[in-house]
């Protein structure tokens, strides 16, 4: 992996509503850190410091280096609770993770090619992402930042699935596993609609900071 994250964060020890209120008011933010085994630890950081990683895609997909009092571990965040109507965050879980338990993770796709793929380039066809992040299980070390899908054969008509993605090894898509109903497209190429000049995207774009309801296996 190219670029390193290091969060720092102390362990907080006032808890409640109110103590919280206060912590965002003062510019910091809470959040927790658990997993591998170990107690679950609150923590308060800094929020500009979150704020700025959390601009990098790649800080949703990645492992980070958590120092909670000057002493480091190794970690991924599984959550980020916003504020509805201002830029502010309320809440930050990370998980820890360890180099024997895999862990699930949403990365984001990169789509790779569409520009030269003959659905486009020749029948002058439109892309549409039905996917952004797809869910894995790997080992920590594993972990890749993001997933390529690669458009250079697509006709119009055609799209890739799931079982298309070409994984790194040790990855895997748990999806997969469910049957064929579950290998979902992420990408179409189709004929381009009188009055239809922009390239189609997502409905929904899902934030790749994980699944709603942590989980370690």
């Amino acid at each position: 992996m190219s670029v390193d994250f290091n969060v720092t964060a102390e362990i907080r020890k006032d808890v409640g509503k109110g103590a919280s209120r206060r912590l965002r008011q003062a510019g910091k933010v809470p959040g927790i850190l658990y997993g591998a085994g170990k107690e679950a630890v609150s923590l308060i950081m800094e929020h500009n410091h979150i704020m700025h990683h959390l601009e990098h895609e790649a800080f949703y997909s990645h492992i980070l280096n958590v120092s909670i009092d000057g002493k480091a571990q190794k970690a991924v965040l599984k959550d980020v609770q916003r504020h509805p109507a201002k830029p502010v965050i309320m809440h930050v879980d990370f998980l820890r993770v360890s180099e024997t338990n895999k862990i699930h993770m949403h990365v984001p796709l990169h789509f790779i090619n569409g520009d030269i793929a003959p659905g486009v380039k020749i029948d002058g066809g439109l892309v549409s992402h039905l996917m952004s992040s797809v869910d894995i299980v790997c080992l920590a070390k594993d972990l890749p930042e993001f997933l390529e899908v690669d458009l250079a054969n697509m006709k119009v008509g055609e799209s890739l699935h799931l079982s298309d993605i070409k994984l790194p090894q040790g990855v895997e898509i748990p999806a997969l596993a469910q049957g064929p109903d579950h290998d979902l497209p992420v990408v179409s190429i189709h004929v381009k609609k009188a009055g239809l000049e922009e390239e189609v995207k997502p409905a929904v774009v899902a934030e790749a900071a994980a699944p709603e309801t942590p989980s370690e296996s």
